[in-house]
């Protein structure tokens, strides 16, 4: 399915002002849902230096083979 804004803005248009007022609450869930996905990720990547001893060290060796 390609990206046409035309389209889509089209078919807006027909919906009535409840049914856009719903399209905008979900465009905006999906963007907000985007940015907390991305700031989840980048807090994983940020904390992997801070417990990298934590996670290899030789007494936890023996979980690396599960």
């Amino acid at each position: 399915m390609s990206l046409n804004l035309n389209t889509l803005s089209e078919k807006i248009q027909t919906l009535s002002a409840e049914q856009i007022s719903e399209v905008e609450d979900f465009v905006e869930f999906l963007r907000v849902r985007g940015q907390e996905r991305e700031l989840t990720r980048a807090a994983a990547a940020a904390s992997v230096p801070a417990f990298a001893a934590v996670w290899n060290n030789p007494e936890d060796d023996v979980y690396d083979a599960l």
